[in-house]
């Protein structure tokens, strides 16, 4: 059976005036799947039994469960997420003292082929429906509340593959999760993290979310990034720059550049000063990411002394940069980990 959840309220409203039922009961249902993220049909309770029983035999429910938990010793949650059709993707909760912040999926495997990540090697089974999405947030935040005793302040789509490439519906769990009617998060909590399709990252900032968007870089040269990302020799970084100079100029939103240093493969001067270059013709900041090893040997951190060369001469040149400390490492729950390994569950 269809998941009601694929229904638009709209949809809800055509359906149960078909049942001749009052259309305030679309609003009723709507606020139970989306606002208290209800999971079973028969518990909604403000609707009579004879009602429930003619829903269920047209619709069911099918949300996301947890087939595995890991905890790190810093604190990090890894969730291993069935989806109703046995698939698995992860999700991660990341606490601080001052917030937790969730990193959610949004496709089954990856279609990119980034050198340096994990969940690259998967193959892209499918993208993962809105209900799923948003499931992983409420989950997540059931997490924060039981484990931190607070509810989750951010989220980012930093996880398993590329939000633009799932982009209707990434565009519509945001609205979910973001609507009174819904989980009723700030927008200006949420990271919409892109390896950088510009045409994608112009008809986000047409959508006027009021999110943050994040850029997967790695390096401002052109040559090397197509090196460490293969697939971004479709997007030149001149045609990325404009799709950024577009959101800024739609959003007034700071983008955040994403940069992982690599020893002896953009560890030099060359490299920090087109990053440089490309930082100055945008609003933006750095974020400078610890390296997560995925055993190739391929790629492999750099030392102190380049990570400390990179802030100084990019402070030096008025940009903001801040180091990114990796979290949960010793669960592959770090960033470019994620790929369903097994491992034994904690609780």
């Amino acid at each position: 059976m269809k998941d009601i959840r694929t229904l638009s309220l709209d949809q809800l409203n055509d359906y149960f005036l078909t049942l001749g039922e009052k259309p305030f009961r679309a609003k009723q249902v709507y606020d139970w799947l989306w606002s208290k993220n209800l999971h079973s049909i028969d518990e909604m309770t403000n609707l009579s039994k004879t009602l429930r029983e003619r829903i269920s035999e047209e619709y069911t429910i099918n949300p996301v469960s947890v087939d595995q938990l890991q905890r790190s010793t810093d604190g990090t949650i890894k969730n291993g997420v069935k989806l109703h059709d046995g698939l698995l993707v992860e999700s991660v909760l990341i606490p601080t003292e001052t917030r937790t912040t969730a990193c959610v999926s949004s496709q089954v495997g990856c279609s990119l082929n980034c050198e340096f990540c994990a969940t690259a090697r998967l193959k892209r089974m499918r993208n993962l429906e809105v209900a799923e999405i948003v499931d992983q947030v409420a989950l997540i935040d059931s997490q924060s509340k039981m484990y931190f005793e607070r509810p989750l302040s951010n989220i980012v789509f930093m996880g398993m593959g590329e939000p633009m490439m799932n982009y209707k519906n990434v565009v519509e769990a945001i609205r979910k999760i973001t609507q009174p009617e819904g989980l009723g998060m700030s927008p200006r909590r949420i990271t919409v993290s892109t390896s950088g399709i510009p045409k994608m990252i112009k008809m986000l900032a047409d959508d006027d979310l009021r999110v943050k968007l994040a850029l997967s870089l790695h390096s401002a040269i052109e040559s090397k990034r197509n090196e460490i990302m293969p697939f971004s020799d479709k997007f030149p970084l001149t045609d990325i720059m404009d799709s950024l100079q577009y959101w800024y100029k739609k959003t007034d939103s700071v983008i955040t550049f994403e940069y992982c240093v690599w020893k002896g493969i953009n560890d030099g001067d060359e490299d920090i000063k087109a990053l440089i270059r490309y930082c100055k013709q945008v609003p933006s900041k750095v974020n400078l990411i610890q390296y997560n090893p995925i055993g190739d040997g391929k790629y492999d951190k750099c030392n102190k002394k380049a990570e400390e060369n990179y802030v100084q001469q990019l402070e030096n040149a008025g940009i903001t940069v801040m180091i990114r400390k990796s979290r949960g490492g010793d669960i592959d729950a770090a960033c470019g980990q994620l790929a369903n390994k097994t491992a034994d569950a904690v609780n």
